[in-house]
């Protein structure tokens, strides 16, 4: 099945928490359900974190008892904010539910039951979109691999990470489609562990053979050369292309650049943030502290210790190669090239050639 999808009036999804030990489908028929699987990881990716949240909109429409139109959208902007709090990084939460509302105060002419009706409509019609969006962007980022190529990953920016296919594994997957032979290196992504649990399970489900390691290793395979570049995907991008990630991708991209190893990033342009000047705008979720003192439920820091667990961290655009969406390929300067592909602007397209591209 899907990460996520609706299914006759419910929300159902893969609790990615109890992967890979076993695969459990959640059927969720409330909208703070879904909003909790939100908040505690059950579902998680900045693209399907999007998607579940417009389901969570249609779901909390169904379940509205309002007869009136002023009714239902009082409902639904309760359902919203309720929602928007579950996790502050992902901006494609925000953005789905901004896509919702507008959707829904659009409407005006038309009573309840035909709002209802297009909000689910809608919802569907985005958890289509991320899946063809995807695969666009594995198509442009294949372009930049090579056969033979070693790629190294971080955290989980597979078909778990969206509705379906991926956004970074999205990238890998496509070029091995294409018949590029590939090596994957895993970093394990503490503390929750991602990599380790997921991308790993992943890519051995798509017939691949990933490496898996913990993530200070990183810089050791790359000073021996046995790394060609690396890939993430990115849960905010803002303007001026600084990339919030899961928290590590910085120390990934710093090495990258140390070993002149390209480092690229792979996102819809719904996890672009124009409003934001720079990463230093992007708020950081600090997560409990128990991901970091235990390991599946085994404590192994002692008691009383005081933690620092954030759950991201921001990567400077000058470590950045290129920034791999389904509109195509933004190569620095971003803040043009992000623009050019929104439209919002008649900028050149940017482009670089291999040499520049370092």
């Amino acid at each position: 099945m899907k990460t996520v999808e609706w299914h006759d009036g419910t929300v159902k999804m893969i609790d990615q928490s109890r992967l890979p030990s076993e695969v459990v489908v959640l059927e969720l028929h409330d909208y703070k359900e879904v909003a909790d699987a939100i908040r505690t990881l059950k579902v998680r990716g900045a693209p399907a974190i999007g998607v579940t949240a417009a389901f969570a909109l249609a779901l909390a429409a169904v379940q509205s008892r309002a007869k009136s139109r002023e009714e239902l959208l009082s409902g639904l902007h309760e359902a919203a904010e309720f929602t928007k709090a579950t996790r502050p990084t992902a901006v494609n939460l925000f953005w789905a539910i901004r896509r919702m509302m507008d959707k829904a105060e659009s409407l005006e002419p038309l009573p309840a039951p035909a709002i209802v009706e297009a909000l689910v409509e809608e919802a569907v019609k985005m958890a289509q979109e991320d899946e063809e969006t995807n695969r666009s962007m594995g198509e442009f980022g294949a372009s930049l691999i090579s056969d033979g190529d070693t790629i190294l990953t971080h955290c989980n920016a597979g078909a778990l990470a969206t509705v379906d296919f991926g956004t970074a594994l999205g990238v890998i997957r496509a070029a091995s489609e294409q018949g590029k032979r590939l090596k994957v290196f895993v970093d394990e992504t503490r503390p929750v562990l991602q990599g380790a649990r997921l991308t790993a399970w992943e890519l051995q489900q798509l017939g691949l053979d990933p490496i898996l390691i913990t993530d200070n290793m990183a810089g050791h395979f790359m000073s021996r050369g046995m790394i060609n570049l690396a890939i993430v995907g990115a849960d905010r991008i803002a303007a001026n292309g600084d990339v919030a990630n899961k928290i590590g991708t910085y120390t990934v991209a710093v090495l990258a650049k140390e070993n002149k190893i390209p480092f690229y990033v792979a996102a819809p342009f719904s996890t672009v943030d124009l409003s934001i000047a720079t990463g230093e705008e992007i708020p950081i979720e600090e997560r409990n502290p128990e991901e970091v003192t235990c390991i599946a439920g085994q404590r192994i820091a002692p008691e009383g210790v005081r933690v620092a667990n954030p759950a991201f961290d921001v990567t400077p655009s000058g470590y950045v190669t290129a920034i791999i969406t389904e509109r195509g390929v933004v190569w620095p300067p971003f803040r043009d090239g992000l623009r050019q592909i929104s439209g919002t602007c008649d900028y050149p397209t940017p482009t670089r050639t291999n040499e520049e591209r370092q």
